[in-house]
């Protein structure tokens, strides 16, 4: 049980925003010292983690390509994209972008879309393309555009996140399987773990995806906003050059 105090650290962690690499390693050599694993023993379960792990160096192939096709204009067809699809809001192109990923992740196709392949240079253009359709201008003002690109970042996060827990061979349910069977020496499978996942999964598409379908709302509001803290400024800017 004491072992289990690892993820207090990780909690501890994010919630005073620290470094997410350091708080997970400092996690880790936490949970070794605490299942009295020698300091040695715990650098050579890093070393083998990262080593079995391949996915992990992935990122050196992905993000030449990903700037390759981005310099050839993949976010401006992207963006025309949209263009012709006039029903589609930021808000519903979200909430079905965060369908598809709970679905794929459930399937087990969790690196099929992430924020370096499909957040960066397609979904997060093409949800502000969509915002800059409703509210009618060329160009969102920063503060807008920063909650576009979170919102569409917290569409692939969430969806991710409760989906490929509903995939019973993925890595976070059979350390779970593995930690409790060891720990309580109970028979727990797989199988049961991702049965449970999948209304909680349920539940987060809901909600998440009524927070997205709202933000087409908030969005009007702060476009509004932005518009009437603009048309002052427009108009002295203009009367001072009349006065010259």
């Amino acid at each position: 049980m004491i072992v289990l105090l690892g993820v207090l650290v990780v909690v501890l962690g994010f919630a005073t925003k620290r470094n997410p690499l350091l708080v997970v390693g400092v996690a880790g050599i936490v949970t070794g010292l605490l299942g009295k694993l020698s300091v040695s023993q715990i650098l050579a379960t890093f070393g083998n983690g990262f080593a079995s792990s391949r996915s992990v160096t992935i990122f050196a192939i992905t993000l030449p390509v990903i700037g390759l096709l981005e310099r050839n204009g993949l976010q401006a067809q992207a963006r025309k994209v949209i263009a012709r699809l006039s029903r589609l809001t930021t808000g519903r192109y979200l909430a079905l972008y965060l369908l598809l990923r709970q679905l794929t992740a459930a399937v087990g196709l969790s690196t099929i879309a992430g924020p370096a392949q499909t957040v960066r240079p397609m979904v997060g253009p093409m949800a502000e393309a969509a915002a800059e359709r409703r509210g009618k201008v060329a160009e969102l003002p920063d503060r807008v555009r920063e909650k576009v690109l979170s919102f569409s970042a917290s569409a692939d996060t969430v969806g991710l996140f409760f989906g490929e827990d509903c995939f019973l061979a993925v890595g976070s349910i059979l350390l779970i399987t593995s930690l409790v069977d060891a720990s309580y020496h109970v028979n727990l499978e797989p199988v049961q773990l991702a049965l449970w996942a999948i209304p909680i999964a349920a539940c987060a598409l809901v909600i998440h995806g009524a927070r997205l379908l709202w933000f087409d709302r908030r969005l009007d509001r702060e476009l509004a906003a932005a518009a009437a803290e603009a048309q002052p400024a427009a108009v002295t800017t203009t009367s001072e050059e009349t006065a010259r």
